[in-house]
Formats: C-alpha cells, sequence, structure tokens
C-alpha cells in the first residue's frame, strides 16, 4: 500500500507538486502519468524519501520510507537507471546491495537469471552496459529484497520490445501475487496494457485518477466536422464540455447523442463521431493534460 495525501513541494515561488492526493492498493499496478516536468519524479523521490515534501505525507504500508528499518526488504526501487557504479560488475552491484540488506548470497545469481543477464552479462562492468541492460540490473536490484512494494520511474526506457513485453509480464506477475507497483511511464499503450488504475497530472496536480477502465469509460465523445469552428460553436451553445483532441477532432464530455444532436440541430455536417474510450489512453491522456505544457512556461 502506497498513500499520497496533500503532497506539495515547491522551490521558491515555484509549485512543483500541488496538494497531489492518491493511493495504490495492494494487488495492483498504478500507471502514474503525466507530461514531462508535470512532476512525476519529484513526487516519486518524495515517496521514497529522497526529496523532503514542502507539506503533506507520504506512506508506504502506513510507514514514512525514512523510517523502515530495511527499506529495500519492503520497497523495490527504481528511479534511475544511471545510476549505478560504472567501475563495478553487474554480479558486484547486486551482491553488495545484498550484503547492505542481508539477502542470501544466492538470491544475487537468481535475481540476475530473473531479469535475463546471464553470467557473461553479470561479469562485464557497468559502463560496458547498454540502457536496456541497465534497466534490467535496475529491476534485479529492485526485486533483490523480495519486496512487497515496487516504485519504478520509466523503466522500460531502452527496452527493446521484447524487453518491454517481458517486463509487463514481470509487473504483473508481481501484482497478481499480492504486490504494489507504482508505475511512470511515457510508454502510454504499455501502461494501458499492464495498469489496473491510472493517476494523471499535470503542471503538478492531479486531473484524473480511478481505474483504468473508469477513466476510459467516462472519456466522452470524439467528434469531427468539416466545419471545425461550426461544430465548436454548436456544442458550446448546447452547453457540452469540450476540449481539442490531438488530431484536430474534439473530445466532449457527453454521450454520443447529445453530441450528434448538437451537431444536427446546427445543420453541421459531421465526419466522425465515436466514443472517445475506442482511442484508448494516449487519446485520453493528451487531452486530460493539454496545456500544461504551456502554462509551466508561463509560470
Amino acid at each position: 500500500m502506497i498513500r499520497v495525501e496533500g503532497l506539495t513541494k515547491r522551490y521558491g515561488r515555484h509549485t512543483v507538486v500541488d496538494d497531489l492526493s492518491f493511493s495504490c492498493e495492494p494487488g495492483t499496478v498504478t500507471g502514474f502519468l503525466g507530461p514531462n516536468g508535470a512532476g512525476k519524479s519529484t513526487t516519486m523521490r518524495m515517496i521514497c524519501g529522497l526529496t523532503p515534501p514542502s507539506a503533506g505525507t507520504a506512506t508506504i504500508e502506513g510507514t514514512d520510507y525514512r523510517r523502515l528499518p530495511n527499506p529495500g526488504r519492503r520497497v523495490g526501487l527504481l528511479l534511475d537507471a544511471a545510476a549505478q557504479h560504472p567501475g563495478r560488475t553487474g554480479r558486484e552491484t547486486l551482491l553488495l546491495s545484498a550484503l547492505t540488506m542481508g539477502v542470501p548470497r544466492p538470491e544475487v545469481a537468481r535475481r540476475l537469471d530473473q531479469v535475463g543477464l546471464n553470467a557473461v552479462a553479470a561479469r562485464r562492468r557497468v559502463r560496458a552496459y547498454s540502457l536496456g541492460m541497465r534497466q534490467r540490473l535496475g529491476l534485479a536490484q529492485a526485486l533483490l529484497g523480495d519486496p512487497r512494494v515496487l516504485i519504478l520511474d520509466e523503466p522500460a526506457n531502452g527496452l527493446d520490445p521484447e524487453g518491454i513485453y517481458w517486463m509487463r509480464g514481470l509487473l504483473r506477475e508481481f501484482a497478481d501475487r499480492g504486490g504494489t507497483v507504482l508505475l511512470s511511464s511515457h510508454l502510454l499503450r504499455e501502461v494501458e496494457a499492464v495498469a489496473d488504475r491510472l493517476v494523471v497530472i499535470g503542471a503538478g496536480r492531479a486531473v484524473a485518477q480511478g481505474s483504468k477502465d473508469e477513466l476510459l469509460a467516462a472519456a466522452g465523445t470524439l467528434v469531427r466536422a468539416g466545419d471545425p469552428a461550426a461544430l465548436r460553436a454548436a456544442l458550446d451553445r448546447a452547453g457540452l464540455p469540450v476540449t481539442g483532441a490531438s488530431d484536430g477532432g474534439l473530445l466532449v464530455r457527453a454521450e454520443a447523442g447529445a453530441v450528434g444532436q448538437a451537431a444536427a440541430d446546427a445543420g453541421v455536417a459531421l465526419r466522425e463521431l465515436r466514443p472517445a474510450e475506442s482511442a484508448g489512453l494516449e487519446q485520453i491522456f493528451l487531452t486530460l493534460t493539454a496545456g500544461d505544457s504551456v502554462r509551466e512556461a508561463v509560470k
């Protein structure tokens, strides 16, 4: 269980995370999404005690991370795959962690095998690893203490399609055994494939959260017309909430019937009318966070 309540981080006059609250339940994978600069990494660092919050709290299984007696046995972290000593071998990296956490030495070989780093790779210096190999090593380190919680920031970076598919299965199996996973990734289709719940933030604030199915089902209707301005005016007159979609269409928070009726009443010919959930997570994400980059630039 991860619980975040009113978490806020300010640097001078700049607020990076703003009164953020959410929870991650055992047995689930929670996708933590937002555009670059939205505050995802800062939030994860606050949860793990690496960055002190300006306000609010973050607990793991009811305890502040910094007060866990042996945190690696409770929480597996992968926040930066590059943060590994380049002069050590992969095996040495894990062995040092095992000694620190009191993990039996045979676990090192087991975890290396679990993440697909064979004996040859384990003997290589980390400086010679590709980004994908560092990600695998980082996942092995996160799993080494047999934790109940995983917190992973962009763990698929550098992985090839086969590696991404493998990681998806690993996280799904971990959650199905009762583990809790908080996963940040810009690979939205992969998040959609593995996540049970979603937390979407923009400019440091939560813009949506809930089960994946709930968010997709509540997305509304995607609509497109030959005269976009006339369609927008018709929807505004009908009092239907509208935002711009990423592909030039409009996303309307209303049933398709209401949208079609508003267009018909105004004599606007439609080219497309369909439930937004059929567009998948990528479209919903882009719509929910539309304008956040602009707002950040203005601050």
